[in-house]
Parts: C-alpha cells; structure tokens; sequence
C-alpha cells in the first residue's frame, strides 16, 4: 500500500509542478495558449505567479511525504484539501460567473476525481493497520 501512495503522490506532484510552471515561468502565454483571454494584466501575472509559486511550495511537501513515511498520510490528506478548496472555488466562480475557458473546466473535474482517490488510499491504509493490530493481538 505504501508503493501505491508513493506513485500517488509523485503523480499529484509531478501533474501540479507542470501547471505551476506553466501558471510561472509565462504568464502571458498561459493566458492566450489556455484561455480566452489573449492578453493580461501585471495584475494578473502577479497572481499568477503566486499561485505558483504557492503550488511549488506544497509540492515540496509533497515530496517530502514520499520520502518520509510518518508524513505520508499527512500529504494524501492535503492533497485532498487541497483539491476540495481549488474545486469548490472554480465550481463557485462557475455559478457566478458562467463556464470558463476549456482547460479551466478539465482543472475543475481532475480536482473533484482527486478527492475519491485520497479517500480510499487512506481507507484502504486504515484497514489494512487494523488487520495488523488485530493479528497482534491474537498472537
């Protein structure tokens, strides 16, 4: 189990720091390569950069969950967190403020399908230790 929350993490990792670094590195191509807006403001680069480098920074803990088993479970849970936030902040600005651009929608469902995955690597993590316990206890 502990491989397979591994490979979890080191997707989620890998996925988030390739939307990071295109939100980053080049905010105006971003904008008129994925959105319907070709130009942006400095505004707008600003925050996008942040997000950035916000991304970047909970990816380190990401990382650091793959490497060091007691943080493991801690980093699928903010995984989750994390996702829950971002689509219930997209799925929000959709009411309000009407569909976006393709690739913001396709951000929002990756973010809602994350949620189910976090779930059951952490259930699945849970009864597998309480089988271990119980075998103890027997023995």
């Amino acid at each position: 189990m502990m491989n397979l929350k591994k490979i979890y993490l080191t997707f989620f990792s890998v996925t988030l720091s390739i939307i990071a670094l295109m939100y980053g590195i080049q905010p105006q191509w971003f904008a008129s390569m994925f959105l319907e807006n070709s130009s942006i403001t400095t505004d707008a680069s600003h925050v996008l950069r942040a997000v950035s480098g916000l991304y970047l920074s909970l990816i380190l803990f990401f990382v650091y969950g793959i490497f060091n088993s007691k943080y493991t479970d801690t980093a699928i849970i903010v995984t989750a967190i994390f996702c829950l936030g971002l689509a219930l902040g997209r799925t929000f600005s959709i009411v309000l403020d009407g569909v976006p651009s393709p690739i913001l929608v396709v951000y929002v469902l990756m973010e809602y399908a994350i949620l189910p995955v976090a779930y059951l690597l952490l259930k699945k993590s849970n009864i597998e230790k309480e089988s271990i316990l119980v075998m103890q206890k027997v023995q």
